[in-house]
């Protein structure tokens, strides 16, 4: 399996010293992760390297023979303006470091500096780097109003603005190795678009779904570190956690909102430090993996309560989308409708039944707190005791009724007529009736003849005699 390499592109390391260089991508890789690194002793090589393409970050040292540093960073910031570069200097002069700064350097550094300085500097200009990178992918779906890879949403069915923007996001932020956060109500699909952003992201590992809803802290590090033999009292073999079930592909943690804090500080550890421990053991091992975290939590709210950290909050939400439940989204009903009763018609081997006329307009006016995942288990249920060729409106009148339960009965109390100075005739009741009907269901007689409790024929008497 191919190792996924880390950042997206390129860093070209420049220095005459081989020793250095070789120092210094060993550092790079151990203290941050970044495996993507190319060295080059030759400082006459460099513009060739960088008009070959692919590299978004230079380290550069000054001292070199042939051409100086300094004039290499002339040429790269004339020629390859979108490339950063970070000067690493054997000498701390301040003037030296002013005038590479004014040339365009992003940042100076001093050999001798602390490891953790300039690592942290080399953090800063590649999420920098990646920033400028998922603005450009913002723009362009944004110009072309279109997705690169409209296949990898194949399993979302939807025809929503909000949901196919949100679909350029993700696609956008795809590669990205920050994590992202999806967050929505159960029953929204938020794991489908993490598969999607797996899909998207080219990583050659799977996708490890873990839910860590109800995992105290014990549980959850044994779960995603794994542990050691003689860790504990009866870990008697050695257990792979699914950080490295993941590796190079994807962890997704869904319901990360109900964390207890001893876990989120673990999972904070993880993602800052790009390391973790397995259980009974003292040596590190290295993430490999992107993480994706959904939750149908406010973790806004959770955080000024107290209940979620701070940091772990801000460090999950680098890229975040959050998904419309389908009460905002009621245009994609029918469209489901369909799709659900010809899967659930696959499922139990049936033909696909006809919809009642009206049945996307009622379902409609139902808030849906379980959202697609209530609504194809609606579908299921009718389709699996569907005899005609229609499929009964009466099943979905029930489900929902039965969804809403009493409280959403108006009060016994409250009189639809007081309002009214004047009573109304039986006659003007009657079609204050009807018009509700016919609103509530959307112009389909149909259904407002089931609403009413009368036959369409009764009704269209009715409509008659009330347009003469």
């Amino acid at each position: 399996m191919t190792e996924t390499r880390y950042p997206a592109f390129g860093i070209l390391l420049v220095d005459d010293e081989p020793a250095w260089l070789r120092s210094l991508s060993l550092t790079l890789e151990a203290s941050a992760g970044i495996t993507n690194t190319i060295l080059c002793q030759e400082s006459r090589e460099v513009m060739g390297i960088l008009d070959g393409g692919g590299i978004g970050l230079v380290l550069l040292d000054l001292t070199m023979p042939h051409l100086s540093g300094e004039e290499l960073l002339r040429q790269i910031a004339e020629h390859h303006p979108e490339v950063a570069v970070i000067v690493i200097s054997g000498l701390n002069q301040v003037e030296t470091a002013v005038r590479c700064m004014k040339l365009g350097a992003f940042d100076y550094f001093v050999k001798t500096d602390e490891e953790d300085r300039l690592i942290g500097g080399v953090l800063r200009a590649v999420r920098m780097l990646e920033l400028q990178r998922e603005n450009r992918e913002m723009s362009t779906r944004l110009v072309t109003g279109g997705l690169r890879h409209p296949e990898a949403f194949a399993g979302i069915v939807t025809g929503d603005r909000a949901m196919l923007a949100l679909f350029a996001y993700i696609e956008a932020v795809a590669t990205s190795p920050q994590p992202l956060l999806i967050t929505g109500e159960s029953g929204v699909g938020k794991e489908l678009l993490a598969r999607a952003a797996h899909t998207l992201s080219g990583c050659k590992g799977e996708l490890v779904a873990v839910n860590v809803a109800g995992l105290d802290d014990t549980v959850f590090a044994d779960t995603l570190f794994g542990h050691v033999r003689g860790a504990f009292t009866g870990a008697e073999t050695v257990r792979r956690g699914m950080v490295e079930e993941a590796a190079n592909g994807t962890l997704f943690l869904d319901e990360i909102g109900d964390l207890g804090i001893p876990s989120q500080v673990k999972l904070l550890r993880l993602l800052q430090e790009g390391e973790y421990f397995p259980l009974g053991s003292d040596q590190p091992r290295r993430l490999r993996a992107r993480i994706i975290v959904a939750t149908h939590r406010n973790l806004a709210v959770r955080e000024a309560a107290g209940e979620f950290r701070r940091d772990l909050y801000f460090r999950l939400r680098t890229h975040q989308v959050h998904v419309p439940p389908l009460r905002e989204r009621k245009g994609d009903i029918s469209l489901l409708l369909d799709h659900f009763l010809a899967e659930a018609a696959r499922t139990l081997g049936k033909k696909k039944p006809t919809p009642p006329p009206g049945l996307a307009q009622l379902l409609a006016t139902y808030g849906f707190p379980g959202n697609v995942r209530e609504l194809k288990a609606m579908i299921f249920d009718a389709v699996s005791v569907h005899r005609d060729r229609m499929l009964s409106m009466e099943i979905f009148v029930r489900a929902i009724g039965s969804a809403e339960g009493p409280a959403s009965a108006p009060p016994p109390a409250l009189n639809p007529f007081g309002g009214f100075e004047k009573l109304p005739t039986f006659t003007d009741a009657a079609e204050f009736l009807v018009e509700e009907a016919l609103n509530r269901a959307g112009g389909n007689q149909t259904l407002a003849a089931r609403l009413l409790g009368i036959s369409q024929p009764a009704l269209s008497k009715r409509l008659k005699m009330m347009r003469k």
